[in-house]
C-alpha cells in the first residue's frame, strides 16, 4: 500500500447511506487532532539548536556512524509536510526533524527528494536509511518497514471559495475530484466512492478521479477551476487553505486520526537509535518548536512508538 493516509480506516468510515445518498466525509484526524494547527506556518522561524546526545549516538551502527549522515528518501511536494522552497530547497516539518534526529545522533540528514511510492522500496533497497514523508503507520506497512511514530492525522477535502458548485462533502458522486497518485484518497475513489455511487444509481467520478504525481499539482487543478474538489492528508489541506490566499475553502469535517510514521527497514538496528532520539526532542522540547514553526502543533503527540499502528 502507497497511500499516505490508511485505507483501512477510510474504508470503515466512509459508506453508502441507507436511503441512497452516499456518505463520503473527510476522512482523516477529528477535532483537537486534526493536523494543521489555527496559528499557520512561519517557516522563517528559528528552532533551538540540536546536540548530540552520546548515549543516543552510541547506538548508531558502525557503518551509518562512519559514513557520517543519515539519507532520508522524501517526496517533496506535500506542503508543509514536505516541498520545495522558491530557490528549490527541500524545506518542511519532517525535514526539520530529519534534521533534528539526525544532530541528535551526531550525524548530518541528507533528505532528498523522491517519488512517494518509491521511498518504501528504496529502503528495502538499502538507498535510504529512513524514509518520512507523511506515511500514515498501518500494519499493512509493518509488515514491510518498522514505522516509528511522531505525529497525527487524517483526511480532509478541499474545494473553491464560496464553493460555487455548492458540493456537498456527502455527495461526491460525478463531481472531478483531484488526488495525488499513490494516496487512500486516490484509492477511495476507486474502491469507495465509485462502487458506491453505481449502488446509489448515481454517476461516478469521472476517470476514477484525476490523479497527479505532486500535490501541488493537485491545489493548483482546483484552483484553476480544472476539477471541483481535492482530497489530502489534513495538515495539507489546512496549509493549502493559507497558501492560496483565500481561494480556497475546506468542505466538510476532517475525522479519523491516524499517527504518521518514521519508515526504517524492517528490524534495522538503527531503529531503537531513531524512537528513542524522537523521543529526546519530544522531551526536551524541540519537537514541539518544530511543529510551531510550521503550523502544525495540533498534531503533536508525547511517544514515539514502535509500530504502533492500530490498524
Amino acid at each position: 500500500m502507497t497511500a499516505r493516509t490508511p485505507r483501512t480506516r477510510l474504508l470503515a468510515a466512509c459508506a453508502v447511506l441507507a436511503s441512497a445518498t452516499l456518505a463520503l466525509t473527510a476522512c482523516g484526524s477529528s477535532g483537537s487532532s486534526s493536523g494543521s494547527g489555527s496559528t499557520g506556518a512561519s517557516a522563517g522561524a528559528t528552532v533551538k539548536a540540536v546536540t548530540a546526545d552520546p548515549a543516543l549516538a552510541a547506538l548508531v551502527p558502525a557503518d551509518i556512524k562512519s559514513g557520517g549522515k543519515l539519507v532520508v528518501g522524501s517526496d517533496a511536494s506535500y506542503a508543509p509536510n514536505e516541498f520545495q522552497d522558491d530557490k528549490g530547497t527541500i524545506v518542511g516539518m519532517d525535514v526539520d526533524l530529519a534534521n533534528a534526529i539526525a544532530a541528535k545522533l551526531g550525524l548530518k540528514a541528507e533528505v532528498q527528494n523522491a517519488g512517494f511510492t518509491a521511498i518504501i522500496p528504496g529502503i528495502g533497497a538499502n538507498k535510504y536509511q529512513l524514509g518520512m514523508s507523511s506515511f500514515t503507520d498501518t500494519k499493512e506497512r509493518e509488515q514491510t518497514v518498522d514505522m516509528v511514530t511522531y505525529f497525527t492525522a487524517g483526511t480532509s477535502s478541499a474545494v473553491k471559495k464560496g464553493n460555487p458548485d455548492k458540493i456537498s462533502a456527502d455527495d461526491l458522486c460525478g463531481k472531478k475530484i483531484a488526488v495525488q497518485t499513490g494516496t487512500t484518497q486516490a484509492d477511495a475513489i476507486v474502491d469507495v466512492i465509485n462502487p458506491a455511487c453505481v449502488k446509489a444509481g448515481k454517476p461516478t467520478v469521472p476517470n476514477d478521479g484525476d490523479k497527479f504525481d505532486l500535490q501541488t499539482d493537485v491545489t493548483n487543478a482546483v484552483v484553476s477551476g480544472r476539477d471541483q474538489v481535492m482530497m489530502a492528508d489534513s495538515p495539507v489541506i489546512d496549509y493549502a487553505l493559507k497558501q492560496t490566499g483565500g481561494q480556497l475553502e475546506k468542505l466538510g469535517a476532517t475525522t479519523d486520526s491516524a499517527p504518521y510514521g518514521i519508515a526504517l527497514a524492517k528490524g534495522s538496528a538503527l531503529t531503537p537509535a531513531v524512537q528513542q532520539a524522537v523521543q529526546a526532542l519530544m522531551d526536551d522540547g524541540t519537537y514541539k518548536e518544530i511543529l510551531q514553526k510550521w503550523g502544525v502543533e495540533a498534531g503533536a503527540i508525547d511517544k514515539a512508538q514502535l509500530n504502533g499502528a492500530t490498524s
